[in-house]
């Protein structure tokens, strides 16, 4: 059976084969346990998780010790949001975040709440972008940190990180982000950024599944987190367990390929991601999700009015693999919380398609896509 063309690139990528190759080694003949330092095969491994380390820390101007592994994204958002909770619960129980942010990020902040936190959710404007003034009104005296997303899984949208870590380091308010889409798309400095904490993680930018990392200042300031996994005392005492090291040396590769093709690869994949949505005009009742220009190179999230969308999802299926939202809660029933966060129906939420452009999608594959996207919704609607 013919394979439906991939475009769910937010969802995961594919392994690029050079990342593959990288990690194999570390499979078999160099399997040393990096924290078995007696011995050569540790000391093999170790050097492996060294360089990776430092490769990682470059690409967003940090030092290796700043990068703590992780199993990816997820646990690194867990645990800079109850790290810090736990941690700096004495200053305050005050924690900013935005209704659009993964569920990753929210529902830790759920369960903080149990605990007697209090949240802060600001909504966004219908372009999908927070509003800054907003966000300062909304800081207070015993907030200990705000987590706003780089770049929304579903939407593409990029917030001013920027402009977020001047003003948390202006309130002088802990900032974290999570850049598990951002990362290796666009240029990221912590430095430069006032980012704080930064979770990301390898298989968005065709690394393997099941690694991630955090980043956690050391300096000016110096950030601490409780960990949330004991025993071994692994990453400095942040996160214990032993470490992957083929992933690990994978996710390396991984980004350190994103960031030498960097400019070329978006601006390919900004290409077909404009065609795409060129041909989506001819349609009519489509409407673009998100800022038109301040999003992901790749990320194309449209709405097609008076139109079932399980009806349209079913029927694109063989042809196209994409997706309504986001890959971690779409066994839920409920609508996109990002796309009703736009103030969105929940019937326009559902009938709602996420196209995620990637590094290995042609233009014939777009083309191919969009005829079939235009039939599909012209059969459903009766357009002519």
């Amino acid at each position: 059976m013919k394979r439906p063309i991939y475009l769910d690139c937010h969802a995961t990528t594919p392994v690029d084969k050079r990342v593959l190759e990288a990690m194999l080694p570390y499979f078999s003949a160099s399997f040393g346990n990096p924290a078995s330092v007696g011995h050569f095969y540790g000391w093999e491994a170790e050097a492996a998780v060294k360089l990776a380390r430092e490769i990682i820390a470059n690409s967003i101007n940090a030092t290796p010790e700043e990068i703590i592994f992780t199993s990816g994204a997820t646990e690194s958002n867990n645990l800079a949001i109850k790290g810090i909770a736990e941690a700096y619960h004495h200053n305050g129980k005050h924690i900013i975040t935005v209704q659009t942010e993964h569920s990753a990020i929210l529902d830790p902040c759920a369960y903080l709440e149990s605990l007697g936190f209090e949240i802060t959710y600001l909504p966004v404007q219908p372009d999908g972008l927070i509003d800054l003034q907003e966000l300062e009104a909304a800081i207070r005296f015993d907030t200990i940190l705000i987590s706003v997303m780089a770049a929304n899984n579903e939407i593409g949208i990029l917030q001013p990180i920027a402009e977020i870590g001047q003003i948390c380091r202006d309130r002088q308010v802990l900032f974290h982000s999570d850049a598990a889409q951002a990362i290796g798309k666009i240029p990221l400095d912590v430095m430069a950024m006032n980012i704080d904490l930064m979770s990301f993680t390898a298989h968005k930018i065709y690394g393997a599944k099941g690694i991630g990392a955090l980043y956690v200042r050391r300096r000016n300031p110096r950030v601490n987190i409780a960990p949330q996994l004991h025993g071994g005392g692994h990453e400095r005492g942040m996160r214990s367990g032993t470490l992957y090291t083929p992933q690990i040396v994978g996710f390396a590769k991984a980004l350190e390929i994103a960031i030498a093709s960097q400019s070329e690869e978006q601006q390919q994949t900004l290409t077909l991601r404009q065609h795409l949505w060129k041909r989506l005009g001819e349609l009519d009742g489509i409407m673009l999700n998100g800022h038109p220009t301040q999003r992901l190179a790749g990320n194309l999230n449209v709405s097609f009015s008076k139109i079932n969308g399980s009806a349209l999802m079913k029927s694109l299926q063989p042809i196209v693999a994409v997706s309504s939202g986001s890959a971690c809660t779409a066994a839920k029933t409920a609508p996109s919380h990002v796309l009703m966060a736009l103030g969105h129906s929940k019937d326009l939420a559902y009938a709602s398609i996420r196209f995620g452009i990637g590094r290995f999608n042609t233009f014939n594959e777009i083309e191919t896509v969009a005829n079939h996207v235009i039939a599909t919704v012209r059969s459903l609607t009766s357009q002519k």
